[in-house]
C-alpha cells in the first residue's frame, strides 16, 4: 500500500512539472508572437504615418493647380493646426473630467479622518 501512495506521489510530481514545462513552453511560443505582432503594429503606425503625409502632399499638390503652391501649402498648414488644435482642447477636457485632482482628494480625506476622530474622541 505505501509503495503505491509513493508511486502515485512520484506520477503525480511528474505530472506537475511536465505541466508546468508545456504550460513554460507556451508562454514563450506566445511571448515570441506577442513580440512579432506588436513590432508589426508599430511598422504599420509608421508607414499610416508616411501615407498620411503623402496625402497631405497629395492636397497641396491638387490645390497648387488653382493655387500657387505657396498659398496650397498654407491653407493646408491651416487646416491641420486648426484640426490638432481642436483635437488637444477636447482632449485636455477629456482629461480634466477623468479625476478630481489629487489636491481635492487630499482635503476631502484630511476632512473625513479629522471627523472620524472628533467623533471618536467624544465617544
Amino acid at each position: 500500500m505505501s509503495e503505491l501512495v509513493q508511486r502515485a506521489s512520484q506520477q503525480l510530481t511528474e505530472l506537475v512539472r511536465g505541466e508546468l514545462r508545456l504550460a513554460r513552453a507556451e508562454m514563450k511560443e506566445k511571448g515570441k508572437r506577442y513580440g512579432r505582432g506588436g513590432g508589426l503594429f508599430g511598422g504599420a503606425g509608421v508607414v499610416g504615418l508616411l501615407m498620411l503625409q503623402a496625402l497631405i502632399a497629395t492636397v497641396i499638390a491638387a490645390l497648387s493647380v488653382t493655387l500657387p503652391v505657396w498659398a496650397a501649402g498654407l491653407i493646408v498648414t491651416a487646416v491641420l493646426g486648426v484640426i490638432a488644435a481642436v483635437m488637444a482642447m477636447s482632449g485636455k477636457k477629456q482629461v480634466d473630467q477623468a479625476a478630481p485632482s489629487t489636491r481635492e482628494q487630499t482635503v476631502e480625506n484630511v476632512k473625513a479622518d479629522v471627523a472620524e476622530i472628533k467623533e471618536s474622541a467624544q465617544r
